[in-house]
């Protein structure tokens, strides 16, 4: 479950080492970008691991706070910025990229909006990763958690910890009296071996797929827009999840954090879209191809036919 939950988290960040590494000079070094980019983004996601785990409670402390009623209100913690700040730079990739291929001249030199050397690839890469890391991290701790509870004194402070639900804890308490014991608090323990084991197969199902991906984009081009619209929708989804995470209101209004049901609903409307309409605009084009080519009046629903599978002039 851990492992299929990062690769499914893990589609979006595929998409933009794909768009990012095509800014390098050459194929070589695209490649380059691409390993070594997913392999460093991978080991600093199990430092970062280790380091939410530890530092759990500190990401939900407020950092700052801006009170304005009427205009702007929220508090701002450690993991509203993060996600807020890489998200809106999603979006602003993602419109650069399609202000880009609009503007272009030559389709073949759509690659991106400018050159990009391989570090500032690879540090991109890995920037943009850490940002996708921290819901993807904080989905697996919601999975690989484990119920269990604190044995606390009259002041509070924990006295030993207790492997099982707090009802388990006050039973044994009742059972066998700790000195200083006064009750159980509730806590949550984190499986991070295993959360290890599903990163780790994740980065290397990126590797092996990244360069895959990134082909199928050159050769079907009509399908780059797609990615690129599939990349706006992630920012706006940690944009949106940032916001929420900081109790955000603008002018008075609430904002939510977008549903991960409703992203992927969206982005499969989109792709099953997309799709029906290339495959139409293929249809399209080649009766246009016949008609102006051909030499007879049944020549662009031959094409139709033929285009279907039919035998031409079976209609």
């Amino acid at each position: 479950m851990l492992v299929l939950l990062q690769a499914v988290l893990g589609f979006d960040n595929l998409l933009y080492i794909a768009i990012e590494s095509n800014k390098v000079g050459n194929e070589s070094d695209a490649k380059k970008v691409r390993k070594w980019g997913i392999g460093i983004a991978v080991a600093l996601r199990i430092v970062l691991l280790f380091l939410i785990v530890k530092l759990f409670a500190l990401l939900a402390e407020p950092l700052f706070g801006i009170h304005l009623k009427g205009f702007i209100y929220g508090d701002f913690t450690a993991q509203a910025l993060i996600t807020l700040v890489g998200g809106g730079f999603i979006i602003y990739t993602a419109i650069k990229e399609i202000h880009h291929l609009l503007q272009v001249d030559h389709i073949e030199h759509s690659e991106g909006g400018g050159t990009r050397t391989v570090m500032g690839a690879i540090t991109l890469i890995v920037l943009m990763n850490l940002v996708f890391s921290v819901d993807s991290i904080l989905s697996a701790m919601a999975i690989a958690s484990v119920d269990a509870a604190n044995i606390v004194d009259s002041a509070g402070a924990t006295i030993a910890q207790f492997k099982g639900t707090i009802v388990d804890c006050k039973s044994s308490l009742i059972n066998n009296p700790v000195a200083g014991a006064v009750g159980c608090e509730p806590t949550k323990t984190y499986q991070v071996p295993l959360m290890v084991i599903a990163i780790l197969l994740s980065g290397l199902a990126m590797i092996l797929l990244a360069d895959r991906v990134t082909e199928f984009l050159k050769k079907n081009r009509m399908y780059q827009v797609l990615g690129l619209f599939i990349l706006f929708l992630v920012g706006v989804l940690l944009v949106t999840e940032g916001a929420h995470l900081a109790h955000l209101e603008l002018f008075g209004f609430k904002i939510d954090a977008m549903s991960k049901s409703s992203f992927y609903l969206v982005v499969g409307v989109l792709v099953v879209t997309d799709i029906i309409s290339n495959r139409y605009q293929k249809r399209l084009w080649a009766q246009k191809q016949a008609e102006i080519l051909g030499t007879t009046e049944t020549a662009g629903q031959d094409a139709v036919d033929a285009f279907k599978g039919k035998k031409p002039g079976a209609h």
